[in-house]
């Protein structure tokens, strides 16, 4: 071998030495995080059966409460999310019941490929049943709006109270939604499997922010406390194969559209004007065709709108819940508005009828 090789093959060993220690090192951290997330979401949840399949749960706070509350994840979310949205919205002390599923395909849920949102809210109603519990305030995150919108019109009876929190609720043929439409694609083919989104997530947590509706500004300008909540957020989303046919299930079901007419509940619309993913044409429309609706926009926070305003959110969410705790507006006449007859299997009175 040429004296002149020898620096050249040394260099060559010394890249594929890093190449290789550097690979332990991701596959090691890989590893134990998927280790970590993989026994955080055996740990806690229980599993009831239904006519729609199997219903995965936590429950907190106090189950002696006269209030209980029904949170509702987002897309790549399950009870996990829904715990955290417990946390951030109602409190850690909180003296309210709460119950947290896992949607369908989400985490030990069943997934049907027929399934509708009609189905998942259908399916609470079991939940309930199986838990003694007649009425709830829900609340819902991201794109667990539409079966928690569709709970309220379809079984006014057990629904207190509702709050929407960056909530799906339309489709729209506006030009952005084109945008966001395509983060939602590209969020779908993320969440297909673990080491995509670990390694996306660890390597292009920014970007990643920004593909989920927050932008350079929102996500550069979070304090220690917001990043620690929006981070809580992204890493309980792992192992995201155990939450695949779930986002699958979000990305291709109908939304509920004009059929939120029904929804008679009190309802807190809180959304971010600046939203990235569920656009603020979302919280528009629930506030146009809910009668009994009330919108706080906010002029920034993204799609992290729950981190960057949850001292708010919080006191705006329990305050919403506590005031309707005890209202009960139901009736057993059958309502006639034409854009509320459209909700399938709904045969109470919208509060446009009422008035």
């Amino acid at each position: 071998m040429a004296m002149t090789d020898r620096p050249a093959m040394l260099a060559w060993f010394g890249l594929a030495l890093l190449l290789c220690l550097c690979t332990g090192v991701v596959t090691f951290a890989y590893q134990r995080d998927m280790r970590h997330a993989y026994e955080r979401i055996g740990a806690r949840g229980q599993v009831v059966a239904s006519p729609l399949g199997d219903i995965e749960f936590v429950q907190g706070g106090r189950q002696d409460a006269a209030t209980a509350v029904l949170l509702v994840h987002g897309s790549g979310g399950g009870w996990d999310q829904g715990e955290l949205l417990a946390r951030a919205a109602l409190g850690e002390d909180t003296i309210l019941r709460w119950i947290a599923p896992s949607r369908f395909g989400y985490l030990r849920s069943t997934f049907k490929p027929a399934a509708t949102f009609d189905d998942q809210a259908h399916a609470y109603v079991h939940l309930l049943d199986h838990l003694g519990i007649k009425r709830v305030a829900v609340v819902a995150l991201s794109h667990g709006g539409p079966s928690a919108l569709l709970f309220a019109a379809l079984h006014p009876e057990r629904v207190s109270s509702l709050t929407l929190v960056s909530a799906g609720v339309a489709a729209s043929a506006a030009a952005e939604q084109s945008a966001a439409s395509d983060k939602g694609c590209m969020l779908t083919a993320i969440f297909q499997q673990d080491f995509r989104y670990w390694a996306m997530t660890k390597a292009l947590r920014r970007q990643f922010m920004e593909l989920m509706g927050a932008s350079p500004a929102v996500s550069q300008s979070l304090t220690t406390e917001q990043r620690r909540l929006a981070d809580e957020v992204i890493d309980f989303m792992n192992p995201v194969s155990r939450r695949a046919a779930g986002t699958v299930f979000d990305n291709r079901a109908a939304m509920p559209n004009e059929r939120i007419a029904g929804v008679r509940a009190p309802t807190l619309i809180l959304h971010a004007k600046d939203d990235g993913l569920q656009l603020f044409h979302n919280a528009e429309f629930a506030s146009r065709h809910i009668v009994n609706s009330r919108l706080v926009a906010f002029e920034r926070g993204g799609h992290l709108l729950l981190a960057v305003e949850q001292p708010k959110l919080q006191r705006l969410v329990v305050e919403h819940i506590s005031a309707h705790a005890g209202s009960d507006a139901y009736r057993e006449e059958p309502c006639t508005a034409p854009a509320f007859a459209a909700a399938r299997h709904f045969t109470k009175p919208c509060e446009r009828c009422i008035r």
